[in-house]
């Protein structure tokens, strides 16, 4: 049974201008609304992804947002030019933050020496334009804060997307005032069953939510997509499971996450 809130839910990592949405965008969009999930956070990876996604998000004011930024991946494709075209899209009024940036040692599919130079490059332009961060790290934790550490006090904020992290790892990055996003992987009994004890470490006040869609569907879904694709309607499963783990409600969950995530991203008068 679909859990039922009495205000919004704010998915903060969708990946909405993926190939698999491309047959129905407009509907994923409505599906979201109807399970009250709005607005949607729609996720930047490349130049182009960052462009798609500013355009579609522009079309839906109020509803949908979006991110600008070179995810780890795709730093083997980052010119002298990247991050002019960056600060352009940045200056859009719908798009909130710079990323999903980061690094990325489990695929490697950029060298490391160039993940790290574009990550701290992306760090500056979010200091300079004071955006928040919307970060990437996969088995690259030690990289990740030495490049981090000298920008905390000149960043807005920032917000570790999809932590699957260890307890030191968590600890370090509360420490250095970092926000939580947290998937579908929590509904995972084989690989997220560490994260169900680690999410009662992350204040209320730190912690948001996310699909990540359409990767990360939820495993424990009572009616499962036939394509395995995941989409922002079924965050409020992913809600209700953090809510257990933490010994609140749902509509706790949801209303305080929703609050943290329109501050931190400045979508309260957007």
């Amino acid at each position: 049974m679909q859990t039922k809130f009495n205000n919004q839910l704010i998915d903060i990592g969708v990946n909405l201008m993926h190939r698999s949405f491309d047959r129905d965008r407009e509907d994923v969009v409505a599906r979201a609304i109807e399970a009250g999930v709005t607005p949607l956070l729609l996720t930047g990876t490349s130049l182009r992804s960052s462009d798609e996604a500013s355009r579609y998000a522009g079309e839906f004011p109020g509803k949908l947002f979006a991110t600008a930024g070179i995810h780890p991946h795709d730093t083997r494709n980052c010119k002298e030019h990247t991050m002019d075209k960056l600060r352009k899209l940045a200056k859009l009024p719908q798009v909130v933050a710079i990323g999903e940036c980061g690094l990325d040692y489990n695929r490697d599919f950029s060298p490391r020496d160039v993940q790290r130079k574009w990550f701290e490059e992306q760090i500056k332009l979010a200091c300079e334009m004071q955006t928040p961060l919307f970060l990437h790290e996969r088995e690259a934790h030690y990289d990740f804060v030495r490049i981090m550490k000298p920008y905390v006090g000149s960043i807005n904020k920032a917000v570790v997307h999809c932590f699957t992290g260890s307890l030191q790892e968590l600890h370090v990055y509360l420490q250095l005032g970092f926000y939580i996003g947290i998937t579908g992987w929590i509904c995972d009994e084989r690989r997220g069953k560490h994260l169900r004890e680690l999410v009662k470490q992350v204040p209320l006040d730190r912690l948001m939510l996310e699909t990540d869609a359409p990767f990360l569907t939820p495993r424990d879904l009572p009616v499962k997509p036939q394509d395995g694709r995941n989409e922002p309607a079924f965050l409020p499963h992913i809600a209700a499971t953090v809510a257990a783990c933490l010994g609140k409600t749902a509509q706790e969950v949801a209303d305080s996450t929703a609050h943290t995530t329109k501050d931190f991203f400045g979508l309260m008068n957007r």
